[in-house]
């Protein structure tokens, strides 16, 4: 993995600069092209709970935020937020946390991949059953609506898939980037990643990408391949309060 961490552009007082929306993607979505799906109280929002876990604040440091989302999820619920949160305020319990890292597309070379199909909601069933074996990370039921998801089959059977997730304006996040075990070191996933760019990139956006910061193999295959890593974030899993 990189040493050299970019860290995030940030506000601070007087200085006229704004957060990056990189470093807030899920309300930068949830705010823009994704306001669709948004369920939202005040200062907070979240994706339906078929869609996508993911919450988001407009501020994570504020505490009118962490009380909307209380109001939102409700009462001694257990819910995923993300980003630069030093500790919940009193009375969130902390239940899981997982040091991530966001990478962004620098030096990749988009291509498309002849043998990649586009996959809808017929093809659910087999996604999470491959998600399931590989566990590249969240893919609920309507997963597949927020964005554009590929795959390859060998022999009628799904083999490998990735697909589109979050979407700041300007941004969009490759995700769920999977490949049956008995298919790996052939490069299917990169050629789906590869794939999902030139997309993106014909949309004049940029692509990025989240991986859990273990996952050092996976971070070396994106840098590898033209990702640099931007900063590191944590994933927490927290229970509202009562």
């Amino acid at each position: 993995m990189s040493t050299g961490v970019q860290q995030p552009s940030s506000s601070s007082p007087g200085s006229g600069d704004s957060p990056h929306l990189l470093d807030n993607p899920i309300w930068a979505a949830l705010t823009g092209p994704h306001a669709r799906f948004a369920d939202r109280v005040g200062r907070a929002a979240r994706y339906p709970v078929d869609v996508a876990p993911f919450t988001a604040f407009a501020d994570p440091a504020d505490p009118r935020a962490w009380a909307d989302l209380a109001t939102l999820v409700g009462p001694g619920r257990v819910t995923a937020v993300s980003g630069a949160i030093a500790a919940p305020p009193e009375g969130w319990q902390i239940v899981r946390s997982v040091r991530g890292v966001q990478l962004v597309d620098t030096a990749l070379r988009p291509e498309p991949a002849p043998e990649a199909v586009r996959l809808g909601p017929d093809d659910v069933p087999e996604m999470l059953d491959l998600v399931a074996r590989t566990e590249p990370g969240p893919f609920l039921p309507r997963t597949v609506e927020l964005g554009v998801y590929l795959g390859i089959r060998e022999g009628g059977r799904l083999v490998a898939m990735a697909g589109e997730r979050l979407h700041p304006p300007g941004w969009t996040e490759i995700s769920a980037v999977c490949t049956d075990p008995g298919h790996r070191g052939r490069g299917l996933a990169t050629r789906l990643v590869r794939a999902l760019a030139a997309g993106i990139r014909e949309r004049g956006e940029t692509p990025f990408l989240h991986a859990a910061a273990e996952n050092t193999s996976a971070v070396r295959l994106y840098e590898s391949i033209g990702f640099t890593l931007r900063r590191t974030t944590a994933f927490l899993q927290v229970r509202t309060p009562g």
